[in-house]
């Protein structure tokens, strides 16, 4: 197999740090498209239909996440942690949400009409899933430190 020169490789790491930024500026406004959509159900108490795009949310978080954990694996040492925001965002907003709604002895799992109001699980839900794909991802880079381990011991 040949090898990839010094040159090829720094070119590619430039390409894919501009990419990973640009991902991490879509994945943030999708984030907070969906939050502020979430909280809208929540707070109207399903006046305003579930967004929905909780797939889709959760497939953007997942190619940024996989994107920046390729370019960790290029050995690229400029990335930062931003993803963590995402998870520690969801978690707060989910906290909070679960905390309004005990304050107000289960007020927001009811629609006006009665029936059971969803945006309390859903964002639970999608709150797990941001977990999920964070814990995937440090997982990838014990890994990735386990094997660079192992690597320098045999040499």
């Amino acid at each position: 197999m040949a090898q990839i020169s010094k040159e090829k490789l720094k070119k590619v790491k430039e390409i894919e740090l501009a990419i990973s930024k640009n991902l991490f500026a879509i994945c943030a406004l999708v984030t907070v498209l969906a939050m502020a959509m979430v909280i809208v159900e929540f707070f109207t108490r399903g006046i305003f239909p579930p967004p929905g795009m909780n797939l889709f949310y959760i497939g953007v978080l997942f190619i940024y996440s996989a994107h920046k954990e390729m370019l960790r694996w290029l050995e690229e040492k400029e990335i930062e942690r931003q993803g963590e925001w995402f998870v520690y965002s969801w978690i707060g907003l989910t906290v909070i949400l679960y905390i309004i709604n005990f304050v107000t002895r289960g007020y927001y799992l009811k629609t006006p009409e009665g029936a059971s109001a969803e945006a309390l699980r859903d964002i639970a839900i999608t709150t797990l899933e941001v977990c999920v794909i964070f814990i995937i991802t440090r997982l990838s880079k014990v890994i990735k430190i386990i094997l660079e381990k192992n690597n320098k011991s045999k040499f």
